[in-house]
């Protein structure tokens, strides 16, 4: 099925001649990699060609299934998802977010600067230009957005995931989640899922970056634990833009009986990430390395401290399983901007979950109930910027947020081919702003919401064939605001803005699957959304402003689809040479709008395409030309009178394993050094007025290489 086969790294490639003559003269390379590693006998037969099902020795773990499992599991969504397996990533160069899910169908992707980055799934937080609104990250199960929503994504490790789960829309309430965007599950290893004991990762390239990455684990009896760490630098290739992560990640896992097993996880996260600005579109194409206007000079940046604990409790009741989910979250974030922002506070949460699934005569029925109870209490200060430093204090608040939610979906079998999928979530979710103003005099102004939601959901999954799905469903989403919405800047001072949830009905219907070469996942959404949290710049030194729109539209095509086009190209190498496709169609647009009439919603390209042409041999050598396609440009203002320049992306990747447990990788980059516009912030009339300085320009070529040691 395509939702195995996308567990495999997808590449892109132009389909010619001079391809054919690359591939050709990089085979002797790979020969050379394979003599190293084991060179077959002349009359051994061909060495077989690895599958697309991971086959995974390690005994079941009721708190850390294994990568079958979470895929066999995944599977059974009656609507548009994804997964990846991250070991068939870790050859290859990841520096942020999109490096992992670049290649997964209706996931958008695009950098901004060092790990930050633009990430969207159905236009969620469409015309948001910085950090990320609308999508649930979740690791291990466990939330790590802020109570309020509102998330970052510097506290997922590329390199120390072992699986990664995509729960497009509604498809997400198998975790509580009902946002228009979804969820994504980032999923660390145990040591029982763990590729090897002692993993060791180097690598380093352009832009003065360099990253090492180390993972230890080891099963003692009922007793496991793991401990990976990552390290990673970049002078960036803009100026201004110097960023150091540091990411620790462990977990400790204890086996309480036959039934019933306790893990806890730890993560420590510490990040010095410098801001490059924006820029105006003439710049970002005539100038793409300097800083924006006045960056430099406030030393703008952004650096945070985040410490995470969670635990996780499975008892196995029969022929059910009861979870039980906990998390406390502290944040410290410094934050010198057009004033310095700190936030520092905690995030704690409780979730229980329970599966169960019976037979009724021939009828399976599955069913999921589940709560999440969440909680924040943020300090919220600002102060005069003075070159990167904080000065005279301008605002002193305080934010939180209490959410109660309700779950239940349920998964009737009709028959062994048809299953039928109904689902309802409840919610309230409270926000309440207090600020205490600057004086000596005691009292606060206090300002609050309540937010009230019903989600129900209803689906069909249809499976005619062993490895052929077809399924459609209709989802009602709900995306409460986050603080960044509800406290707005005007002038220099900051104010409560009341505004409403964004609620909206999705249909989807799609299918996957794979027949002899062929294999797919595709998908189409229809959205009717109303009160659309939309952003748009006001001044580009401040943050932007947000209100609630009318009815808009999100459509769409999420396509992702390969072709094995030969295999045995060269004897006994036991290769393969796949073309694969991803093709994100997204249509977003305001219906009979007071001001905007029918236009189109400024923010996303309507065309994504990447290609790949992947030769691969048995022994792990590979080469994968790329290419990256936006024909038309996205609409930058909600006038519709400006776009950004359509581009076309080159890139290669080569790697090989040199002998057992060590390998290599080279990934080149943007080879013809396009200058292009990766992301921008959405403005009202882009020809009113002075030109926008809201865009960041796409970087130039680069090269990166690295090694892995597993052993």
């Amino acid at each position: 099925m395509w939702i195995q086969s996308i567990a495999r790294p997808r590449r892109a490639a132009r389909r010619d001649a001079s391809l054919a003559m690359l591939i050709s003269a990089l085979l002797g390379l790979g020969a050379h990699a394979q003599t190293a590693a084991a060179a077959p006998q002349a009359d051994a037969p061909a060495p077989a060609l690895p599958t697309l099902t991971v086959s995974e020795p390690e005994p079941d773990s009721l708190t850390g299934p294994s990568v079958v499992r979470q895929r066999q599991a995944i599977e059974q969504t009656a609507g548009s998802v994804g997964f990846i397996d991250n070991a068939t990533l870790l050859d290859r160069y990841q520096s942020n977010l999109r490096d992992v899910l670049q290649e997964a169908p209706g996931v958008f992707t695009q950098n901004r600067y060092g790990q930050e980055l633009r990430l969207s799934v159905r236009g969620s937080g469409i015309a948001r230009s910085f950090h990320m609104r609308g999508i649930e990250l979740l690791q291990d199960g466990i939330p790590t957005n802020l109570a309020d929503g509102s998330g970052d994504f510097y506290e997922i490790d590329p390199m120390g995931l072992r699986s990664t789960e995509i729960y497009k829309g509604g498809n997400a309430l198998r975790y509580g989640a009902s946002t228009l965007g979804g969820a994504i599950n980032f999923v660390t290893p145990t040591a029982r899922t763990a590729l090897s004991p002692n993993i060791i990762q180097l690598s380093g390239g352009s832009f003065g970056t360099l990253q090492t990455s180390g993972q230890v684990s080891r099963v003692l009896g009922d007793v496991d634990l793991l401990a990976n760490i990552t390290a990673s630098h970049a002078d960036g290739w803009r100026a201004h833009e110097t960023g150091n992560y540091g990411q620790f990640n462990g977990n400790l896992g204890y086996r309480l009986g036959p039934s019933a097993e306790t893990r806890f996880y730890l993560g420590i996260y510490a990040t010095n990430q410098q801001l490059p600005g924006t820029l105006t579109l003439a710049d970002a194409l005539a100038d793409p390395r300097k800083a924006g206007a006045g960056i430099v000079a406030q030393h703008q940046a952004r650096d945070m401290r985040v410490q995470r604990l969670a635990n996780r409790t499975t008892v196995a009741l029969g022929d059910g399983q009861l979870e039980l989910d906990s998390w406390l979250i502290h944040t410290d974030m410094f934050h010198p901007i057009f004033q310095v922002l700190t936030l520092n506070g905690n995030t704690w949460g409780l979730a229980p979950r329970y599966h169960r699934s019976w037979q009724v005569g021939d009828h399976r029925n599955d069913l999921t109930l589940g709560a999440r109870i969440t909680s924040g209490d943020y300090e919220a200060l600002r102060f005069v910027n003075n070159a990167g430093v904080a000065a005279a204090p301008t605002l002193n608040a305080r934010q939180k947020a209490q959410n109660t939610e309700v779950y239940v979906e349920d998964h009737w079998h009709v028959s062994p081919e048809l299953a039928v999928i109904a689902g309802l979530k409840t919610l309230r979710n409270e926000r309440r702003y207090l600020d205490h103003g600057l004086s000596a005099e005691p009292g606060a102004r206090t300002d609050q919401a309540n937010f009230n939601g019903l989600n129900p959901r209803l689906g069909l999954l249809w499976q005619p064939q062993r490895d052929v799905q077809v399924f459609a469903n209709i989802t009602r989403s709900q995306d409460v605001p986050d603080f960044t919405d509800l406290t707005q800047t005007f002038g220099a001072s900051s104010r409560f803005v009341p505004l409403a949830s964004q609620r909206a009905w999705t249909m989807e219907i799609g299918t996957r699957g794979s027949s002899g070469p062929w294999r797919w996942d595709a998908t189409y959404y229809r959205s009717r959304v109303r009160g659309e949290l939309l952003q748009y710049t006001v001044n580009p030194a401040i943050p932007a402003s947000t209100f609630n729109a009318g009815r808009t539209l999100h459509q769409g095509i999420e396509l992702g689809a390969s072709l094995e086009l030969a295999r045995n190209l060269v004897p006994a190498t036991g290769d393969t040479l796949v073309l694969s496709q991803l093709w994100n169609w997204s249509d977003f647009s305001f219906r009979s709008d007071p001001q905007y009439g029918n236009n189109a919603i400024p923010g996303l390209p309507k065309h994504l395409l990447r290609t790949a042409l992947i030769y691969t041999q048995a022994n792990g050598f590979y080469v994968t030309p790329t290419l990256d396609w936006v024909p038309v440009g996205a609409w930058v203002d909600y006038a519709n009178t400006a776009r950004t320049p359509r581009y076309a992306l080159l890139g290669l990747k080569v790697g090989a394993t040199l002998r057992s447990g060590l390998s290599f990788f080279v990934d080149l980059r943007n080879l013809t050094n396009k200058r292009y516009v990766a992301d921008f912030g959405t403005v009202l009339n882009a020809s009113v007025g002075a030109p926008p300085s809201t865009f960041y320009p796409g970087t130039g070529r680069s090269i990166h290489a690295g090694l892995r040691y597993q052993f």
